[in-house]
């Protein structure tokens, strides 16, 4: 445990906001294996990523329908339909950020998130105005697990050393780790809370 931590970095999807292209699909086919198979096979981790590094959403979507012209129709809905698959703020979570900001807490956004989509997350919520910086992997032309989107954090003054990082994801976990983040795995609020006590950055 790095007891010199005084600054935290947090992921936002399935962190702080409750965001899955289920929502999206589950409307939109009736046969759940129909809906994983669409997400492995079609609209995948690994295309969404492309749009998350920067590429513009319009073009990733024309790319892979003209790959998959049987699932044309499908895959532009992941565009037009965007906002479907963003649902409410994770509350838990919300309630810790409110907590460590009125502690004085130096806050930070490390977020896989697309150019394109980046304005209405903005215009939905508004705990983003809690942060003291952001770092938006659409609009940094970089995503995680690269280790060059995790030092874009050194332009606001953060010392990665002294910084937890929170995301849902493993392999962003690990990254974070070997940059000497303390990587904090999230699974639900009441697990961060009781880590983000142990490494003294949350008063009980």
């Amino acid at each position: 445990m790095n007891a010199a931590v005084d600054t935290v970095v947090f992921d936002l999807g399935n962190v702080l906001i409750d965001w899955d292209p289920r929502h999206l699909y589950r409307q939109v086919f009736d046969d759940e294996a129909r809906v994983e198979q669409f997400l492995r096979d079609v609209c995948s981790p690994d295309w969404i990523r492309q749009s998350d590094a920067g590429k513009p959403m319009a073009q990733c979507v024309a790319e892979l329908a003209d790959q998959h012209p049987h699932e044309a129709e499908f895959i532009e809905l992941f565009e037009s339909r965007w906002p479907q698959m963003m649902r409410q703020c994770i509350g838990g979570s919300l309630q810790i950020l409110e907590k460590l900001k009125s502690q004085g807490t130096p806050l930070f956004v490390l977020s896989n998130w697309s150019a394109d989509t980046w304005p209405r997350a903005v215009e939905q919520f508004d705990f983003l105005d809690l942060f003291d910086g952001l770092v938006v992997s659409g609009l940094e032309g970089v995503a995680k697990p690269e280790p060059e989107i995790y030092r874009r954090l050194e332009r606001f003054g953060v010392n990665l050393e002294r910084a937890a990082f929170i995301d849902d994801r493993p392999e962003n976990i690990e990254a974070a780790n070997a940059l000497g983040m303390t990587g904090i795995l999230f699974t639900e609020a009441d697990v961060l809370a009781t880590r983000l006590s142990e490494l003294g950055l949350l008063a009980e």
